[in-house]
């Protein structure tokens, strides 16, 4: 009991640095693994995985990733059906920074989908890589 009371504040410091470390994965919730540009282009690139755009209809139509199909956030359960064929395929769900795509990959998984990853840093991290966008 010594020992805590005389480095209190070394405990302290720890268990808040600890706290900091687990705070990314336990914000993450259910929307699993999220991929990096390098990784998502690797997956469309040998696996022929599908980009998912959720974000609304008019930042879609502003810039998108090449091919993506643009399924808007309230209407993933609806249109799940559109993509039905891509259950087993690699799914990148991707917004515009990344925060809103851990959500909506959680709802695709609970529709069935298998292998739904999240792109890191979204939209925004995409044309930083210098990648291309269709607008």
């Amino acid at each position: 009991m010594k020992f805590v009371l005389d480095n209190i504040y070394l405990i302290a410091i720890a268990v808040v640095s600890g706290a900091m470390l687990l705070w990314p994965m336990l914000r993450r919730g259910g929307g699993g693994a999220a991929v990096s540009t390098t990784e998502a282009t690797q997956l469309i690139n040998r696996e022929d995985a599908l980009m998912v755009d959720v974000r609304d209809q008019d930042a879609f139509a502003k810039a998108h990733i090449l091919n993506a199909r643009s399924v808007p956030m309230s209407q993933i359960v609806a249109r799940g059906q559109e993509l039905a064929s891509h259950k087993q395929k690699p799914l990148i769900v991707y917004c515009d920074s990344g925060s809103r795509s851990l959500a909506a990959a959680a709802i695709f998984r609970k529709e069935g989908f298998t292998r739904v990853q999240s792109l890191n840093g979204g939209l925004q991290a995409w044309q930083q890589a210098g990648l291309p966008v269709q607008s």
